[in-house]
């Protein structure tokens, strides 16, 4: 089970918080109760002191309020009103605490920040969305736990608790993902790709910014990977502030429903890149085994051609070599040939054309969202999957690393402003 990260604001911020809203220095003396919970363990022993130091701080922020306790202040504003049971939010469970209470001279409840901010479900549920991205079923999510003295109450683990946490956390992921703006950023690379899972197919967009960032920036869902599925997420990435009037480079696969939905959607400012991996693949799915090598080398040859017109050539004449014996290769060749050289007429660097050549990027993620998606046993229905993604999608961008040859990615905005604008170009040359 993966820590939590330590430079993770959201993982600090209630330790952070609690330290802060101390009102004084707390001083605890450790009972023989909690000096038996180390027969446990450390972790053990950590809990039932954890437990032991929140108490304190409770009551010295009842103290802060109410002011001391048995001495008599008629400036007061508030009172001691009792305790009643509660419970607070520790390592993934919900353990039982008891709550002093407190009443302002005219009767309202005062609400103690420091009960409040460890008692938010928002904390129980991130940690059943990770452990259970992490291979944790419902049923042994216990398992997954750091053990805490056995004398402590606990509630909150069983498998229709941690079900419906986990439904409600993955409900919160997909809607965080769909609302995401994209105004924010400028992107200069768009690479889209299908996944299927149960007869659905899901379509995904990772953006990469100017600094060669990679961003997750929604999924749509439908029966197979169609036109209307992929102009369905285009128009949403639209809606929320994709900009593409400085052109943008569209990667894709060998999908011809997705490149005519990028060309409608975005026009003559997308450049669009078709994969060379799944080109190759497609090419040499027609051949028999004994023809592929020649066949790759060729490929691969014609791809490194810095003169983009000369490597078309050397493509063109390999179709024409096949054409006769393997027309299925030849066909599937010619299929989108051109846009497997844009890379190539825009110039890039051997870095950065290596790194946006093909979907190996967003293929890359595909493949963690396939791990933490590996224990579904049984897809019930497209809401679920898409639940499952968003939340899979959204754990592998914490890993993201920026692209290989992200320096020369103002080589590819300065490329594409050229060929949308030659009129400008020329002009800022003259002057």
């Amino acid at each position: 089970m993966p820590s939590y990260h330590k430079n993770d604001p959201k993982r600090q911020s209630g330790a952070a918080k609690f330290l802060a809203h101390c009102p004084q220095p707390v001083q605890i003396s450790i009972s023989s109760e909690v000096i038996g919970a180390a027969q446990e363990g450390l972790m053990a022993l950590a809990s039932a002191t954890g437990l032991l130091v929140f108490q304190e701080i409770m009551e010295a922020e009842v103290t802060a309020i109410c002011g001391p306790k048995g001495k008599h202040n008629p400036e007061r504003k508030a009172v001691r009103h009792g305790t009643e049971e509660g419970s607070v939010i520790m390592g993934g469970r919900k353990v039982a605490v008891e709550r002093p209470r407190c009443r302002t001279v005219t009767g309202q409840e005062v609400h103690l920040e420091t009960y409040t901010m460890f008692q938010q479900e928002d904390m129980l549920a991130a940690a059943v969305l990770e452990r259970m991205l992490y291979g944790l079923s419902t049923r042994k999510y216990t398992h997954g736990l750091e053990p805490i003295d056995s004398n402590i109450e606990t509630t909150g683990v069983s498998k229709s608790s941690v079900s419906r946490r986990f439904i409600n956390g993955t409900r919160k992921a997909l809607a965080e993902l769909l609302q995401r703006r994209l105004d924010e950023e400028h992107f200069l690379v768009l690479l889209i790709d299908g996944v299927v899972v149960a007869r659905h197919t899901v379509v995904t967009a990772i953006g990469i910014d100017t600094d060669g960032k990679k961003h997750i920036l929604g999924l749509w869902e439908g029966a197979t990977e169609n036109k209307a599925v992929c102009q369905a997420l285009l128009a949403d990435l639209v809606e929320r502030g994709l900009e593409v009037k400085e052109g943008i480079l569209v990667v894709i696969d060998g999908s011809k429903a997705l490149a005519a939905a990028v060309k409608d959607a975005f026009g003559n400012q997308a450049f669009i890149q078709r994969c060379r991996v799944h080109k190759k693949r497609n090419v040499l799915e027609h051949l028999p085994e004994a023809e592929q090598p020649w066949v790759t080398r060729k490929m691969d040859a014609a791809w490194r051609e810095e003169d983009p017109e000369q490597a078309l050539k050397s493509l063109k004449a390999l179709a024409g070599q096949l054409e006769k014996n393997y027309p299925g290769a030849a066909a599937s060749l010619r299929e989108g040939m051109e846009e497997t050289l844009t890379v190539n007429r825009l110039g890039l660097p051997e870095k950065l054309a290596k790194s946006l050549n093909s979907t190996n990027i967003i293929e890359s993620a595909n493949d963690r969202v396939r791990t933490y998606c590996r224990n579904v046993k049984r897809w019930k229905n497209g809401e679920q999957i898409l639940r499952w993604m968003a939340a899979s999608y959204l754990e592998a961008e914490k890993g993201f690393h920026r692209i290989n040859g992200y320096r020369e990615l103002p080589i590819l905005k300065e490329a594409m402003r050229k060929k949308l604008f030659p009129e400008s170009s020329t002009a800022m040359q003259s002057a």
